[in-house]
């Protein structure tokens, strides 16, 4: 049986035991893969149903290619770039053709074993939530200020500047040397 197959935008003409390599796809090696975009399907003159089929492989390796030249030049201009490229590819082991598609069943959560073990889950996630609130509340802590506030504080002051006539914002600096020499002059 064989299936042409459409994987990393091409397409492959595959059958069991075939190895071939493709675009590179996530996993290492020894993990299974299942191809599920099948474009045909069949046995000699005989075609099949592709919606319930799928492609089952094994990863082999992940590769690269051959290193390919790429030789960019400009005549007349002294332009010349030369780059290699190694494209990174997966070698791919057909392991069946023909398993039919399974619909994953929904997961369910956990179940608890008994009734006081599902009274416990229930409260135990409010009881988180609240425990933080309630304790700044009994201590008399401000742990839970308001954003103004913290805004407020995160913000420098700023002092006017006296004595030009114009009240101008400065914001407060460490005295420098030559500050102190300056007013030693004047005083």
């Amino acid at each position: 049986m064989f299936a042409i197959v459409r994987t990393g935008g091409k397409q492959y003409r595959v059958a069991a035991g075939d190895k071939i390599a493709v675009e590179k796809l996530a996993g290492e090696a020894g993990d299974s893969v299942t191809l599920d975009d099948i474009l045909m399907a069949g046995e000699g003159a005989d075609m099949k149903d592709v919606a319930k089929l799928t492609v089952g492989a094994r990863i082999i390796a992940q590769d690269k290619t051959d290193k390919v030249i790429v030789f960019k030049k400009r005549r007349r201009h002294n332009y010349r770039r030369k780059q290699g490229h190694r494209q990174q590819v997966t070698l791919l082991e057909i392991l069946s053709i023909g398993d039919e598609k399974k619909k994953a069943a929904p997961k369910k959560a956990a179940e608890p074993k008994n009734a006081e073990d599902d009274a416990q889950a229930e409260t135990k996630p409010a009881a988180k939530k609240e425990a933080p609130k309630k304790a700044a509340a009994d201590k008399g802590d401000d742990t839970v200020k308001p954003a103004k506030a913290a805004a407020e504080k995160a913000t420098p002051k700023k002092a006017t500047a006296e004595g030009k006539g114009k009240a101008t914002s400065v914001t407060k600096q460490a005295p420098s040397k030559n500050a102190a020499k300056n007013e030693e002059k004047e005083g």
